[in-house]
């Protein structure tokens, strides 16, 4: 999808605006798309950086053809420089590549003390939340390696997967309510984490603006069925190896401390309660900027001011999904 004031130019045009700093990091030039407020700066390696570029080029080519199609990181992150309220520069990290309005892996500061300052699900994700956490085992691939079937097929069978599926964590309605406000403390209390997993988690795992009132009724419809389900799409659970250390200290610091130590990462979000919170805030932002006169280069980079009541409801509403959407993803494989 193009964006607005999308200038069409070859491969060898676009390059123009894209300048190598050093072996791993690139800036993206003011006028490689329209309304930069500052520039944009992408990290990546050799490998990574071919297939950033490689975005890029097929872009350009379809452009050229007359074909539409995603916009590719490069762009997204130049898209993002032009948000009203930025700071200092967009940032695409290592992993970034063609996202919803802000590429994946596109991060960015706003001043919230800049009354022009924005908010924007596609900043978030529509998946709120998402992203790995990493549980911390006492065995080794020594241990696990001839069971390795059998614990393989217990997580399909113990683990809700899918789309549609369903938790295995009884929840009511004030149950859901009552996590959308207290977060981890809530998992806590009911027997699905433990007291150190606060230590680990942003905020200690619950933010004190969350206002489950904020959160709308089918929001809370979506989530109630699926607490503590992995989900779909690249969500995964997976047995791994520690295989290499490259920093012994900071693997201290995350209890990694040999060779062969057995970890379970597990990639989740907030499932359709996230879906339905960013759908909700997309549609009253979209009415914001024809109120406020916020013009973006992208659509799908709706946003509202920061101190505006849309923003600020967004912000109460996505808080506390974010402080319960991980509350119990690690259960399931941490008691089976």
């Amino acid at each position: 999808m193009a964006a607005v004031g999308d200038v069409v130019r070859t491969y060898e045009q676009e390059l123009q605006y894209l300048e190598r700093l050093n072996d791993h990091c690139w800036r993206i030039k003011p006028g490689f798309v329209a309304n930069m407020n500052v520039p944009g700066y992408f990290y990546v390696n050799q490998k990574l950086e071919s297939l950033i570029l490689g975005e890029l080029q097929q872009h350009c080519e379809k452009n050229r053809e007359g074909v539409g199609g995603f916009l590719p990181a490069v762009k997204q992150i130049g898209n993002v420089a032009g948000l009203p309220g930025i700071v200092k520069r967009s940032i695409g990290l290592p992993d970034v590549h063609s996202g919803y309005g802000f590429a994946i892996g596109n991060v960015a500061a706003f001043d919230m003390s800049n009354p022009e300052a924005v908010v924007s699900p596609g900043g978030v994700g529509f998946d709120i939340n998402c992203g790995v956490r990493l549980v911390r085992t006492n065995l080794t691939e020594k241990d696990v390696a001839p069971i390795k079937e059998q614990l393989a097929q217990s997580l399909f069978d113990h683990i809700p997967v899918g789309v549609g599926s369903q938790g295995i964590i009884p929840t009511s309605s004030k149950d859901l309510v009552e996590a959308l406000e207290m977060g981890m403390d809530w998992s806590l209390r009911e027997g699905y984490s433990w007291a150190e997993d606060k230590e680990h988690c942003e905020e200690y795992g619950r933010m004190l603006s969350a206002d489950p009132n904020k959160v709308s009724a089918r929001a809370k419809k979506r989530g109630l069925p699926q607490m503590g389900t992995l989900g779909a799409g690249n969500h995964y659970c997976e047995i791994q190896v520690v295989e290499e250390i490259y920093d012994k200290w900071a693997a201290a610091k995350m209890g990694l401390d040999q060779i062969g130590q057995v970890v379970i990462m597990i990639h989740s979000g907030s499932r359709g309660l996230g879906h339905q919170v960013a759908t909700d805030a997309l549609t009253a932002m979209e009415r914001a900027m024809a109120r406020d006169g916020i013009q973006t280069n992208d659509r799908q980079l709706a946003c509202a001011r920061i101190a505006s009541t849309e923003g600020q409801n967004y912000l109460a509403s996505m808080v506390g999904d974010l402080a319960s959407a991980s509350d119990v993803h690690g259960h399931p494989s941490r008691v089976n």
